[in-house]
């Protein structure tokens, strides 16, 4: 029998069609209770400013925010991480874990008015972003044939099971790219690239670079009555202070990921015109850690990296630095993902512990009370990573450790962590929904490659390590995959080829009188299809 996942998009009646043509709008599917008005202009802060908005050819953080609502993937994601139906209507995966085959919707269109059909999937994921997206194409890569069955069904056949592959279709892993507009052309140079076209409910309207990006409605949107805004601002505001007073003054209807600082979240959180919810980034799951070059002393010993864990108090950064946002982090995957493993070593808050593992590698006082000098390039992402900085520092210094805090800017952070320039750094990392994913990625020695950011660039190196993490990959029964994830983690952590420190949540601010704009696992990253501005 064929192990089938079916998932229909729910589809309006006809009454609930002919009301939503008029305004105000009045859904009436079971659970949604609130009247939907249709019009209304949403302003978004966007920092930094995107360097380009063609979502398969950048992949940015704010990049995924604006072109979110531009570009669609097949499926998107609840908050428990289960396939939802988006350009992909339902979907069956055959009994061997090898071949996935997609019903796609018929009557989608690109904002040139041109069909959307199987085609475009099909050049999208052999062609367009195998050439443009590091992650499609390490997930695609493992095809031995993509195929158009008619201009609606699209069948995907793998050389070997592939656990995560759904997790791949999402909007930013696999944004669907325009055949018509992009075959037999370079890709990056195209003069599309200027005025993207996607599937959207919002379509480009005007960017006027260091100020804003402007969206207006896509009025052909293949949802019936969708989407309710008129337009779309995204704003660029450099400024920290100034992201925290536009959304004090109302002049800003929404925040998301690094736009606060933590220590003004407190003072936002009081406001009466705005709400705050960390939901909507359980697909990207972001990690916090202390990167380790295990390549320089003494970082290579793992009892001076197991004191390191004792002596910095995560529970302390959570609720000091981070104002109360984030969980502790106890191992390499998020406790929000799946294969999360709880039974690891655990690391308390125990300086005494810490210098015990010190004496034990050799590691002894001076006259001074210095036992080792280590750097700390500090990720130049705000002023709470320069705290965090900050705190290490005295931290380790209470163990003995002395260290020398260095700072430079983006570009040079990148170049100096991916070049391996470094002993100790910061840094985070998402986990897109599976571990084959966002996590592997980080501790294989086949991904110790110098230049290459997000790598394994603090080069442990494990071959033990190495065969779990394939062999959780190639498995698509989820009890053999928790198996070997679970044993991969407890000697991750045993190993501490990082400092693991918070599994972040991130505010996100958002006017009251906006409502639906975070409901699934991407959260501000969605198509907003569904947000809208109740009127009074």
């Amino acid at each position: 029998m064929s192990n089938r996942l079916r998932h229909f998009r729910q589809t309006l009646t006809a009454a609930a069609l002919a009301a939503a043509l008029a305004a105000p709008l009045a859904l009436t599917m079971p659970g949604v209770a609130a009247a939907q008005e249709r019009g209304g202009t949403m302003n978004i802060i966007v920092q930094p400013e995107p360097p380009i908005l063609v979502l398969g050819l950048n992949q940015q953080g704010p990049t995924q925010t604006v072109a979110g609502k531009i570009y669609q993937g097949l499926l998107t994601f609840s908050f428990d991480l289960k396939p939802q139906p988006e350009l992909a209507e339902s979907w069956e995966v055959s009994p061997d874990g090898k071949v996935y085959t997609f019903k796609l919707v018929k009557n989608a269109k690109w904002h040139d008015g041109k069909p959307f059909t199987a085609h475009d999937v099909v050049f999208s994921t052999s062609k367009f972003l195998m050439e443009t997206h590091p992650r499609a194409r390490a997930t695609f890569s493992k095809c031995e044939k993509i195929e158009a069955l008619d201009d609606y069904t699209v069948q995907f056949t793998l050389k070997e099971p592939f656990g995560p592959f759904l997790q791949a279709f999402e909007v930013s892993s696999a944004p669907m790219m325009p055949k018509h507009i992009y075959e037999g052309t370079d890709f990056k140079a195209n003069p599309a690239n200027a005025t993207p076209i996607g599937t959207g409910p919002f379509k480009f309207k005007e960017w006027n670079k260091g100020s804003y990006i402007h969206l207006v409605r896509n009025d052909e949107y293949w949802k019936a009555g969708k989407p309710y805004l008129d337009d779309i601002y995204f704003r660029v505001i450099p400024d920290a202070a100034s992201r925290a007073v536009a959304v004090e003054q109302g002049t800003v209807q929404q925040t998301q990921f690094n736009d606060i600082e933590t220590f003004d979240v407190p003072r936002l959180k009081g406001l009466p015109n705005v709400e705050m919810t960390t939901k909507g980034y359980e697909f990207f799951a972001p990690l916090s850690w202390i990167e380790i070059n295990t390549r320089n002393k003494p970082l290579d010993d793992k009892r001076f990296r197991q004191a390191m864990m004792h002596a910095i108090d995560r529970k302390f950064i959570r609720d000091k630095i981070w104002f109360g946002l984030g969980r502790p982090a106890t191992g390499p995957v998020n406790s929000v993902t799946r294969f999360h493993e709880p039974n690891v070593r655990k690391y308390d808050y125990d300086p005494k512990r810490a210098e015990a593992l010190l004496e034990e590698a050799g590691y002894k006082k001076g006259a001074d009370g210095t036992r080792a000098k280590v750097r700390l390039l500090v990720m130049p992402y705000g002023e709470t990573w320069t705290r965090l900085g900050e705190y290490v520092k005295q931290a380790m210094k209470r163990v003995g450790v002395d260290v020398t805090l260095e700072t430079t800017d983006a570009a040079g952070w990148v170049n100096r962590v991916s070049n391996w320039d470094y002993d100790l750094s910061f840094n985070f990392v998402y986990q897109y929904g599976d571990p084959a994913l966002g996590v592997t990625r980080t501790y294989v020695s086949d991904n110790i490659r110098k230049g290459v950011m997000f790598s394994n660039t603090m080069g442990y190196s494990n071959p033990e390590v190495d065969q779990l993490f394939a062999q959780a990959a190639q498995t698509n029964k989820d009890e053999e995959r928790q198996q070997l994830y679970s044993a991969a983690q407890k000697i991750l952590v045993e190993d501490v080829p990082v400092a693991w420190l918070l599994e972040m949540e991130f505010p996100t601010f958002v006017d009251k009188r906006f409502k639906n704009a975070v409901t699934t696992a991407i959260g501000v990253n969605e198509s907003y299809d569904s947000v809208y501005m109740v009127k009074k």
